[in-house]
């Protein structure tokens, strides 16, 4: 009996119980005597495991229950030893369940055939395969499957349903072949750098030699490349390649946004932090015009009003919270929607590195964060114009290392964002006016 791990040896159990209990269709169940369970046998564990992952034990039930079966096992030896590590990760890619199933049904035979009736040529259950016969032959005593594979264990189990030969090698369907020799010339085609590309200096991050881009594709540099350096940024990287092709108009583009969000009302807060405060509306437009998109998670005025004054006494406060609330995808309330639905949980990148917001399903909508600190998704898709998506949340978002870093005797980030909640509307563009001479003259401080 070979060594087995704890995962194979689960796998095993697993895979047992789901053969000896599972009923067809026909009601014919399959039971422990059973030329499946067999394969269980410690020479094959490598081929059983491969066929619970390729989802064809419903298929061999039916099989079993229709025909007496063959099947043409190689042994763990041959699959761990001789088979091309990158023909396995092949296999084993989820896109590829098709040429995995297809590669075990070529080892099955609907029919029972001793190494006493070893000759002719024997279709086997690859319907999908065009050269779907297998030529068993002998030659010189030596019994071979192809002329490729020889029988090493002829009738190595046998049980009433079937029975099992241990083969020298796996056998490989042309197609299976074909599609892999695809996908193998392809992978060493892309994994050359291409003449040309673009070529960041690690020093400045600026492109080492201009590159044409013709408008629309997408940008050349990752979006905190090409992001101006601040306080939210750490390390700031160096100032972004500037914008002479401007794919799009980003600046008309932005006050649109920032228009709309004023004429449906709720959100003036933001309004007056992208416009007033602060030269996101300036840097927003010049990522737009590069090519870049973005969704904004935008605060309502409920929410922001619940801001306190040493939330944004900090240089650069009211920067670091909007930086969190962009995220440099282009996501409408559906596709998130869809995104927490399929995977449960959702990190998405933000503009403030390293820092993700993360979203789940809650209530039929999307929440970001967690606990006290959460914000839902409640005014979806107030603006969308394949650049920018704006989502309406009802909540401010701090990441959570900010809100774990605030000693335990004193009120959380996180709780001073849902406890305080008599700030009047405006409180915000009062203290940042009070800390924010620098800016020059407001026209909300007036």
């Amino acid at each position: 009996m070979c060594s087995m791990n704890y995962d194979a040896a689960f796998n095993l159990v697993l895979f047992t119980i789901l053969v000896t209990t599972t009923a067809l269709p026909s009601q014919t169940q399959i039971n422990s005597n059973s030329v499946l369970v067999a394969l269980l046998d410690s020479h094959y564990t490598e081929l059983s495991e491969l066929v619970e992952k390729a989802l064809l034990l419903q298929t061999l039930e039916q099989a079993v229950s229709r025909h007496n079966i063959t099947i043409l096992a190689p042994d763990n030896e041959a699959l761990e030893k001789q088979m091309d590590p990158e023909f396995k990760r092949f296999l084993l890619e989820p896109g590829n369940l098709k040429s995995l199933q297809k590669l075990l049904l070529f080892h099955i035979i609907p029919s029972r055939v001793g190494s006493n009736q070893w000759s002719g040529q024997h279709k086997t259950l690859c319907t999908e395969e065009v050269e779907n016969h297998l030529p068993l032959e002998t030659t010189s005593g030596v019994k071979t499957i192809s002329g490729i594979s020889k029988l090493t264990r002829p009738d190595d189990i046998t049980r009433p349903d079937g029975l099992i030969h241990g083969i020298e090698r796996l056998l490989i369907p042309r197609s299976v072949q074909e599609e892999f020799n695809r996908r193998r010339s392809l992978t060493s085609i892309s994994a050359v750098l291409p003449e040309g590309a673009p070529v960041v200096d690690p020093r400045t991050h600026r492109l080492k030699k201009p590159v044409q881009v013709k408008p629309g594709s997408p940008p050349v540099l990752p979006i905190y490349d090409a992001m101006a350096p601040g306080p939210s940024l750490a390390p700031a990287p160096a100032p972004g390649p500037g914008g002479p092709r401007h794919h799009f108009d980003g600046e008309s583009q932005v006050k649109d946004f920032i228009h709309t969000l004023l004429h449906y009302g709720g959100y003036n807060e933001l309004a007056d932090i992208l416009v007033n405060l602060t030269s996101l509306a300036t840097e927003m437009g010049r990522l737009v015009s590069e090519g870049y998109v973005l969704t904004v998670l935008a605060p309502n005025d409920e929410a922001m009003a619940k801001l306190t004054t040493d939330q944004l006494s900090d240089p650069g406060a009211p920067e670091q919270i909007m930086y969190y609330h962009l995220i440099p995808e282009y996501q409408t309330e559906e596709s998130m929607y869809n995104s927490v639905r399929r995977f449960g949980k959702v990190k998405y990148d933000t503009l403030r590195l390293p820092h993700k917001v993360v979203a789940e399903e809650a209530d039929g909508s999307v929440k970001f964060g967690s606990g006290d600190g959460s914000a839902y998704l409640f005014d979806p898709d107030i603006y969308t114009d394949g650049r920018i998506s704006v989502q309406g949340i009802d909540g401010v978002l701090f990441p959570v290392e900010e809100t774990t870093e605030k000693p335990a005797s004193k009120v959380s980030t996180t709780a001073a964002v849902k406890v305080v909640a008599k700030q009047r509307r405006g409180k915000l563009l009062e203290v940042a006016c009070s800390i924010a001479g620098a800016f020059g003259s407001f026209t909300s401080c007036n």
